[in-house]
């Protein structure tokens, strides 16, 4: 590892993990708007387009028992649009916290707002790499902890107070939202060619940042439990994923009238391991897979704190995410394929996930519970 990899892994980790410490160390340090798109941004921001390009050629995309791999013309396509793109919408953002800062007693600086906008988006960034690993595509969500980077960001950055820091992040964000909505639209029509306001916050003497955000658009974001998430991020930042073949050996034989047919597994390094089991009876076949983040499991203790839910429904079925029990749950059924699909994250570490065809979510339901739980506690 370079040394300038070195410093911009070290970087990152301190912002996630300490930002009310990092921030100010930002703040002071001399930039220019192109020094951070250059050092920052550009490389960052090529993780999630470049981790989804390698899932797709390699494990293709699918639900429901369908899967569609891309072609590599078309995927290097997205790759290049998204990745374009995505910078260019970090340059816009920017400007549109200069120029909204004044209005919140801040400061109109376009290298303070550059900082605020390229440094904030770090957590989305790195949580593009849950593209990579098949079954962690729900935690590509975690990129919300941005949310929570630029709040503790305005006040040392853009010299917004801290009781305006709220209504500054939520104007940001909303004008971010409606651009990648934009920029969604944008690279969809140029790949085709290819084939609310905030709520309750306080800071108390320690300086600790507590309270609640409400995001626009609804839902909100319990900051507390946001910096007791991050504590949990530095005590564990030195676990090491465990051998796929001890996750291999926690998928059973048979499962009710299923016999486990195709076994897989592999490892990423020590970031990450998994092991797929294809079962089949009944006319009926779904994968149970076994997924250990290891480090990088304890940024789902962010999903509750960002009170991370989705449910919609129609004549043909359903899908909901939410937080079960304290674990981060997803499940989803459709009535005229009999397909679906439920997963559980556990210990903040493991992900376990059913998806196929089966008579019902409750044959899915109990594959994921078929997972022996202390034994997978003990890895």
């Amino acid at each position: 590892m370079t040394a300038q990899s070195s410093n911009l892994v070290a970087r990152a980790k301190a912002l996630i993990m300490q930002p009310a410490s990092e921030w100010p160390v930002i703040a002071a340090e001399p930039s220019t708007p192109a020094d951070l798109m250059r050092g920052w941004a550009v490389p960052l921001a090529a993780i999630g387009p470049i981790c989804a390009f390698i899932h797709g050629q390699v494990f293709g995309f699918g639900a429901f028992g369908i899967n569609y791999r891309p072609g590599i013309v078309a995927g290097l396509s997205t790759l290049v649009v998204t990745y374009i793109l995505g910078l260019v919408a970090v340059v816009v953002v920017a400007l549109v916290a200069q120029n909204v800062a004044p209005r919140f007693g801040g400061v109109a600086d376009r290298t303070s707002a550059f900082k605020l906008v390229v440094y904030g988006s770090t957590a989305a960034w790195v949580a593009g790499v849950f593209q990579l690993i098949p079954g962690l595509g729900l935690l590509g969500v975690l990129g919300l902890y941005s949310l929570y980077l630029y709040y503790v960001g305005a006040t040392s950055v853009m010299r917004v107070p801290q009781d305006k820091a709220a209504g500054f992040t939520a104007v940001t964000v909303l004008a971010a939202a409606l651009l990648y909505f934009v920029v969604f639209a944008v690279s969809s029509a140029f790949l085709g060619m290819f084939g609310g306001g905030l709520g309750s916050h306080v800071a108390d003497s320690s300086g600790t940042v507590s309270g609640k955000i409400a995001i626009p658009g609804g839902g909100t974001v319990d900051v507390g439990a946001l910096n007791a998430a991050t504590e949990q991020m530095k005590a564990n930042q030195n676990r090491t994923a465990v051998s796929p073949d001890k996750l291999q050996a926690l998928l059973p034989q048979s499962i009710g009238g299923y016999q486990r047919t195709a076994i897989e597994s592999g490892a990423a390094g020590g970031i990450g391991s998994n092991a797929d089991g294809t079962y089949t009876g009944n006319g009926n076949t779904f994968h149970l897979k076994v997924t250990d983040m290891a480090a990088l499991g304890s940024i789902a203790a962010m999903g509750s704190a960002l009170g991370v839910s989705a449910s919609k429904s129609d004549a043909n079925g359903y899908e909901k995410t939410g937080t079960v029990d304290g674990h981060m749950q997803t499940e989803e059924w459709r009535n005229d394929s009999h397909s679906g699909k439920f997963s559980v994250m556990l210990d903040n570490r493991f992900s376990v996930e059913a998806e196929g065809n089966a008579a019902s979510i409750d044959e899915l339901k109990a594959a994921v519970a078929a997972i022996d739980k202390g034994a997978l506690g003990k890895l």
